[in-house]
Formats: C-alpha cells, sequence, structure tokens
C-alpha cells in the first residue's frame, strides 16, 4: 500500500500522514485527515467523489 501524502503548509513541502482517516465533509465530499510526519501539523487532503 502506497503512503499516502499532502501538503503541509507549515512545511511547505509533500509529506507523508500519520494516523490518515478518511472522512466526509458536510457537503458530502471525500477528504483525508492526517498529520504532518515531520512538523506534527494537521493536513487536510479533498480526494475524488468516485
Amino acid at each position: 500500500m502506497a503512503a499516502i501524502t499532502g501538503f503541509c503548509v507549515r512545511c511547505k513541502e509533500q509529506r507523508e500522514l500519520l494516523d490518515a482517516k478518511e472522512i466526509t465533509m458536510k457537503n458530502g465530499r471525500k477528504a483525508i485527515k492526517g498529520k504532518c510526519v515531520k512538523c506534527g501539523t494537521q493536513v487536510f487532503k479533498i480526494t475524488a467523489s468516485k
């Protein structure tokens, strides 16, 4: 399984996510929420709806 990555605003780079969880936003779209492996900042990534 490939590691899930997202853009960390604090590091300003693509980073792997710790404790990544798939969530559903209020509008029904899917997203992934996790933490940056380097600085621990919360990272949020909107995914395809399909």
